[in-house]
């Protein structure tokens, strides 16, 4: 393996920056992951409490609507203001997500929290739930990047905001106490199957759909109260046991701990091996996947009992990773991510961004882009192919970004003759050199530079 701290850069983190230095080998670079995370001390993100007590109120403001129509114009005005409160909360957590990417000594765990998190996709479908998916993964995945395997799936799996995305929380098995005493209620199989099909096993994986409708039956309970969050309710659940993928889970006593003993033996099945190393191959070298360095992946995960750490020391000290050419195109947000770090933009140019200017500078370019905002189309997340991502409206967004964003989140633009170098080091060819450098502006000259193939791709 031949290390290179530029492709260490830009491959595995998000980008080169004049302020900061790029790491000087793999073992720094997984060091460095398992220190404190001091990108979310300094850029805090809230928690889910704060969802579950906007919705609180929200649902109190509702009940007191129906009951004092007379009152409908003031009430009408303080849910508006909560609505706002949600959506600034938004706005607040992407300007910390932005942020940690653009200042971070720590590149590889912003591109690990935004991978797991697009891994396991969840979405806030209605009311102040659209606000809430930063808190889900600063909850559930951040804290787990590190970890085995299982850790995440399970905090994952039990989220509200999974729970609520993929219709569990009100799942229940055909025979459990709340069925036989209150028909009407029915099984819900959309959290197992994006489990075995999504977040583990894969598209083809060994597993049938009898294997879902027993995997359904096993999460029948999973729920959340609004004044407790996640809960296993035992009246919810399925009695006795549900055989998956060849094996008994389950017990007419109906615990928790038979759907984590579950997930625990399904977090190291092959199947979840190959597939979870074919995704990090995918996301973070090739489109097309170099099987050799897919099984070696694979291999080295299932031997570390589905160990995160070994997981990507296995990916970042195999020589495909290094040598395969500059295969792979920025998604939106990490070309944002890039472009602002390269730019050397100020801390306040982030956070001190009004809502106006964020919706205008940030949320409507990553939509033109193609990815509004934690907004994907289903659980699949987005997708990893370059065809997705330049189109014709997707590659007009991006190179109009790159003409007009960055003098107005960086008024002192740089000299295009230095910042070719800080922003690309030895990838910048001659020819864009010579078009960056003839440039009659620096906007333009900067414009170029971030619109160009060697910025766009990593």
């Amino acid at each position: 393996m031949t290390f290179d701290p530029e492709i260490a850069a830009i491959r595995f983190g998000t980008g080169l920056s004049p302020a900061l230095a790029p790491t000087e080998g793999v073992g720094q670079m997984l060091t460095q992951l398992q220190k404190p995370d001091n990108m979310a001390i300094r850029f805090p993100i809230g928690g889910f409490d704060q969802i579950e007590q906007l919705m609180v109120e929200t649902r109190q403001l509702k009940r007191k609507q129906r009951d004092h129509p007379d009152q409908e114009q003031e009430i009408k005005k303080q849910l508006r203001m909560l609505r706002r409160k949600g959506r600034g909360w938004q706005a607040e957590w992407l300007k910390a997500t932005i942020a940690r990417g653009v200042f971070t000594e720590d590149g590889l765990r912003e591109r690990l929290a935004l991978f797991w998190a697009d891994h396991f996709t969840v979405k806030g479908k209605n009311g102040v739930l659209r606000n809430a998916v930063a808190t889900y993964v600063e909850a559930a995945i951040r804290p787990h990047l590190t970890s085995r395997f299982s850790e995440m799936l399970k905090a994952a799996t039990f989220h509200p905001m999974m729970l609520h995305y993929l219709d569990q929380i009100n799942s229940v098995g055909p025979n459990s106490l709340i069925s036989v005493r209150k028909p009407g209620r029915g099984l819900n199989e959309n959290l197992a199957r994006e489990v075995l099909e999504l977040h583990t096993l894969g598209v083809g994986g060994a597993y049938t759909q009898t294997d879902v409708r027993e995997l359904a039956k096993l999460f029948a309970g999973l729920t959340y109260r609004r004044k407790g969050g996640f809960t296993y309710a035992p009246r919810m659940a399925e009695p006795g046991p549900e055989t998956i993928l060849g094996k008994s889970y389950g017990g007419y006593i109906q615990d928790l701990f038979h759907v984590t003993d579950f997930l625990d033996d399904l977090a190291i099945h092959p199947d979840t091996a190959r597939h979870l190393a074919q995704k990090l191959v995918v996301h973070f070298v090739s489109d097309v996947p170099d099987g050799a360095l897919v099984e070696h992946i694979a291999a080295v995960y299932l031997d570390s009992g589905g160990d995160l750490m070994a997981t990507y020391k296995a990916l970042l000290s195999h020589p495909i990773a290094w040598t395969m050419l500059a295969a792979k195109v920025k998604q939106p947000i990490g070309f944002v991510i890039s472009a602002l770090r390269a730019l050397d933009v100020q801390e306040q140019a982030i956070t001190g961004l009004s809502w106006k200017e964020l919706r205008n500078l940030i949320i409507a370019p990553l939509g033109l882009m193609g990815q509004p905002w934690e907004n994907p189309v289903g659980p699949d997340g987005w997708p990893e192919d370059t065809a997705h991502w330049i189109t014709p409206q997707g590659l007009a967004a991006r190179i109009q970004w790159a003409m007009t964003a960055p003098a107005r989140l960086r008024p002192d633009l740089p000299d295009p003759r230095q910042f070719i170098d800080t922003a690309l080091g030895a990838r910048a060819g001659e020819r864009l050199r010579f078009a960056a450098t003839a440039a009659e502006a620096k906007p333009d000259g900067i414009g170029l530079i971030l619109a160009s193939p060697e910025f766009q791709r990593s």
